[in-house]
């Protein structure tokens, strides 16, 4: 769903916590479906798990897909491995609400602009992280607990209201539970850019009733969802079409946002 809805058909990809390679993969496999280039796209990315990193790359390798992939021992956000590089997407399902991150370490790090994230939770260091590596015309998307969307302790609430005021935040996707193998509980997805289309709004999908059962256990979205909110997304970004429907989608302004207390759910 993040590769359909941000289509990295040329340039460089990043991902900081890349797992088996997933999205690599995901990735390559879209540019061959729209009869695109490989070469045209340069992926990049570390991981802190050696199981997962030789997984990642073994499974790139089968498939012939070119990397900069690092192991990172201490993990990205203790030290980053790409510290001056820049891309044009970035796309990661990071771990959610990680309190045993080293963030009271990293209190003056240069890749907060917009508020210290909260030593006890680093989903706002994830995101800070992406949006420090994204090129000046670049969009990011990433997976996270749906408390990234509320929550006002520790400052958290201050960095998402920065994000929301510098018109950073470009769509949020509200999704179903039972969607990961390894949590049952919703997440949901941001997807921010430096280069928005549609600037002082926010476009907000609600997928939650999306997808089938495929276990008594585990939901999946089939092709007929996945259409859905990309087109819905795609129509919002190029004004082609677009409509607010109700309990899906609507195009939110910021001041609407700031009404409701920069909470976006």
């Amino acid at each position: 769903l993040l590769v359909e809805m941000i289509e990295p058909l040329e340039g460089r990809l990043y991902e900081p916590c890349y797992g088996t390679g997933s999205f690599f993969v995901s990735s390559e496999k879209f540019i061959d479906r729209h009869a695109g280039r490989r070469d045209m796209l340069a992926v990049y990315g570390q991981e802190r798990n050696h199981t997962t990193y030789g997984l990642a790359r073994m499974n790139l390798a089968i498939r012939g897909i070119f990397a900069d992939i690092r192991w990172n021992s201490e993990g990205t956000l203790v030290r980053d491995a790409f510290p001056d590089e820049r891309f044009d997407y970035v796309l990661a399902n990071p771990p959610f609400n990680i309190s045993d991150w080293s963030g009271d370490k990293l209190r003056d790090d240069a890749r907060w602009k917009y508020g210290t994230p909260p030593a006890g939770n680093a989903n706002f260091g994830w995101i800070q992280h992406m949006l420090y590596h994204l090129a000046p015309h670049g969009t990011m998307a990433t997976v996270l607990a749906n408390g990234s969307l509320t929550s006002t302790t520790s400052g958290e609430g201050d960095i998402r209201k920065n994000l929301i005021e510098q018109d950073l935040v470009e769509c949020i996707v509200a999704l179903p539970p039972k969607l990961f193998y390894n949590t049952q509980i919703p997440a949901c997805i941001w997807f921010l850019s430096r280069d928005k289309k549609r600037t002082g709004e926010i476009l907000f999908i609600d997928a939650s009733d999306l997808g089938t059962m495929e276990t008594r256990i585990n939901k999946v979205f089939d092709q007929s969802d996945l259409d859905q909110i990309t087109e819905t997304y795609h129509a919002w970004k190029t004004h082609d079409n677009y409509q607010d429907i109700k309990g899906f989608c609507k195009s939110a302004t910021l001041d609407e946002v700031a009404k409701h207390n920069y909470v976006l759910t």
